[in-house]
């Protein structure tokens, strides 16, 4: 049987849209105390179900996923290419899935249309018709109009025509590359996907005593309170040394720890686990900007989630790219690496010589190269010291080679050298954080 707080979730999902919500009605149509549909509606809003408006209140909206990113709408794109409206503008906040370049007849065309696609095209009034007929938006390029018609056509089916004075290849371009950073978005995973909610996290008010703290804590082994107000605001949090030799009755309020550390659920993972691991932490409340408590994070689920990472991905990172263009090559000494990093004209400056830039992602895919082969997977490069000495011109191949200066359990220390034809061009200094479960 469903817990009340499952049956107020279920409740809150089947409202509709627009619909507004409180505390004290939800307590009154559930017959539930107001904290727990304080708990429950917390948790609603941590998971997309409703949301906050100042001066509106709380409101039932569309969920979204748990670590959302929001994708590329025709609004957006709008200010992305300097295009204008010509109709169908109540169709703006609609997202952008992909687009179809319109270079081949209507029935050959016709494959390729899908809903909320874009179709990029010239003055060709046929395929813009044919577009907006199967739910897709117009963009035509190279300045041109278009007609009357299409544009009552548009503004019937709440899809943009927009027009600008970009070439169908530019505008196909800047697109392309809004989608790949969506996309690179997306495969970020967040403290929202792996946090445990309010509702399955203990949590106590300041004038409760240590003895409920014993009671909460039961037979866990490093645990962690978090204190809160009536209305979840988070005040503090306590530990097993905080309460320990206190007596029963002693008002947590005055063991905890306040104003402790937090994180909010938008934070990446990796930045997280390098939080933990810097202090020492196991546990971190999380809040939102109001510090209303939404659940908590552990060391555990952190690099857990770290471990699993899949860090293939569909669009490729600056990073990404210069890594695709090295490879290992055996070294003499066992605990040394050689990488060759083979240039291309994408890295070159306006000078035609290897950029800076390229150089610094080259140093770190070595120095997180060979960390990984020597089985430490999280790292992150804390700090790096990179010194040029003459420029690398283009279809230059560079030798990396990688030496480890210090290595502790948290920690390492590497040389990194850097050559071509025989002769040294750059030397590094780099140091990394090696973020491990402990």
């Amino acid at each position: 049987m469903a817990t009340k707080h499952e049956q107020i979730l279920q409740f809150i999902a089947n409202l509709a849209v627009g619909t507004k919500i409180s505390v004290r009605s939800i307590a009154k149509q559930q017959q539930v105390s107001e904290g727990t549909a304080y708990r429950a509606i917390k948790e609603a809003e941590a998971t997309g179900l409703v949301s906050t408006i100042e001066r509106v209140g709380t409101i039932r909206i569309e969920q979204k996923p748990i670590n959302n990113i929001d994708s590329l709408t025709f609004k957006a794109l709008l200010k992305l290419i300097d295009a204008k409206v010509l109709g169908g503008s109540a169709g703006l906040a609609k997202k952008l899935d992909k687009f179809v370049i319109g270079a081949m007849t209507p029935d050959e065309m016709i494959r390729y249309i899908t809903k909320n696609s874009l179709m990029i095209i010239g003055n060709r009034e046929d395929a813009q018709k044919l577009a907006l007929e199967n739910g897709a938006a117009v963009l035509i390029t190279g300045g041109f109009m278009t007609s009357d018609a299409v544009i009552a056509k548009a503004n019937a089916a709440s899809l943009p025509v927009m027009q600008t004075s970009y070439d169908t290849f530019t505008v196909a371009t800047m697109i392309n590359r809004a989608l790949s950073d969506q996309a690179i978005k997306q495969d970020i995973l967040t403290v929202a996907a792996i946090y445990t909610p309010l509702s399955k996290t203990k949590t106590a008010l300041p004038d409760e005593t240590v003895a409920e703290f014993q009671r909460l804590r039961g037979d866990q082994s490093d645990f962690y309170l978090p204190v809160i107000t009536a209305t979840g605001r988070l005040v503090g949090m306590v530990t097993e040394s905080m309460v320990a030799g206190k007596k029963g009755t002693t008002p947590l309020e005055r063991v905890m720890y306040k104003d402790p550390q937090t994180v909010k659920p938008y934070l990446s993972v990796t930045t997280v686990g390098h939080t933990m691991q810097g202090n020492g932490l196991k546990v971190l409340p999380v809040v939102d900007d109001s510090w209303q408590l939404l659940g908590i994070v552990t060391r555990q689920s952190v690099f857990a989630s770290m471990a699993d990472l899949n860090h293939s991905r569909d669009a490729a990172t600056f990073a990404d790219q210069v890594a695709s263009q090295m490879t290992l090559v055996e070294s003499a000494a066992v605990d040394q690496a050689d990488y060759r990093l083979h240039t291309t004209p994408v890295m070159t400056n306006q000078l035609g010589t290897l950029s800076f830039g390229v150089l610094n992602e080259a140093v770190n895919a070595a120095a997180t190269g060979y960390l990984n082969r020597a089985g430490r997977r999280n790292v992150l490069v804390a700090q790096q010291s990179l010194h040029t000495f003459r420029p690398i011109q283009l279809e230059t191949t560079v030798n990396i080679h990688v030496r480890p200066l210090e290595m502790t359990r948290h920690e390492a220390t590497l040389d990194i050298e850097l050559a071509t034809d025989g002769l040294p061009v750059a030397k590094a200094l780099v140091t990394c954080q090696l973020l491990e479960r402990n």
